[in-house]
C-alpha cells in the first residue's frame, strides 16, 4: 500500500493501488481483518478514481469545436 493519502494520488496511482488491492482480496490468502481493511481502502480508491474521471469528462465536454471539427477552445465550466 502507498504511504500517500488517497486524496494525494493521481488517477493512475490510485488505479494501480486499486488493482493491487483487488488482487490481494482475490488471492484468498489475506486474513479476515486485513481483508476488511483492504476492502475499505479499495472503496476509497474507487471513489477517488470515479471523481477524477468525472472531472476529466467534464473538462472534455467543455471543449468547443470549430466549423472544421477541430478544437477551437473551451467554454466556461458551469457553476464556477
Amino acid at each position: 500500500m502507498s504511504t500517500k493519502t488517497v486524496a494525494e494520488m493521481s488517477f493512475e496511482e490510485a488505479m494501480q493501488e486499486l488493482e493491487s488491492v483487488v488482487g490481494q482480496l482475490e488471492s484468498s490468502t489475506v486474513a479476515l481483518e486485513d481483508s476488511i481493511t483492504l476492502y475499505a481502502r479499495g472503496e476509497e480508491l474507487k471513489k477517488h478514481c470515479e471523481a477524477k474521471l468525472k472531472s476529466a469528462e467534464e473538462k472534455v465536454a467543455q471543449i468547443t469545436l470549430g466549423a472544421d471539427g477541430a478544437p477551437s477552445g473551451t467554454k466556461p465550466l458551469e457553476g464556477l
